[in-house]
């Protein structure tokens, strides 16, 4: 299986991706309460009474959700993962991420997602795919700068904490498109 070294440490000067164990907990709290409206567009709250259940479920998600705490040095910044996504060792998403709004717009996310396609092509992956709720212009905007491609909205497709009906817009990028954009 393609993807069996997937979920492993990776680091980039300043940036480094931990698979996340309970000891990133209170750290990865105080992170994602640092923008309490954001939780509105994402399909969970990881805000206030939430946030243990959600953590819970991170933790425990098996190879369908490998999840990371996003480090800037020593300090827990986020979270993103790996998602299962259609077949094993061909196909593998990038979600569950959150920054906190100061590394918003700096480049920071572009580095994180680099070294995640980069780990996930060399580990012999064809397809990334990126969802995100068609509401996230700045999301849909950051991952379109990656080279990745629009494939269709998803209509109506899940109901989030909130109760909102969301749209999720789908992206994705193809080893052969990654290798001429790094090249």
């Amino acid at each position: 299986m393609a993807d069996a070294g997937l979920y492993v440490p990776l680091a980039e000067g300043d940036l480094r991706l931990d698979p996340l164990t309970a000891g990133d907990r209170e750290a990865l709290r105080r992170a994602c309460a640092q923008d309490p409206a954001i939780w509105d567009i994402y399909p969970h709250n990881y805000l206030g009474e939430e946030f243990d259940g959600q953590f819970e479920a991170m933790l425990a998600g098996g190879p369908a959700r490998r999840i990371y705490a996003v480090r800037q040095g020593d300090e827990v910044v986020g979270m993103t993962g790996w998602l299962a996504h259609n077949a094993p060792g061909w196909s593998i998403e990038i979600g569950n991420t959150y920054i906190v709004p100061r590394l918003r717009g700096t480049g920071f996310n572009r580095r994180m997602k680099q070294l995640m396609l980069d780990h996930a092509f060399a580990c012999g992956l064809e397809r990334v795919c990126l969802k995100v709720d068609a509401r996230n212009q700045r999301s849909q905007a950051a991952i379109r700068k990656l080279g990745a491609q629009p494939e269709g909205v998803h209509r109506r497709d899940r109901v989030t904490w909130t109760g909102h009906v969301r749209d999720t817009a789908y992206f994705s990028i193809l080893r052969d498109e990654w290798e001429a954009r790094r090249a």
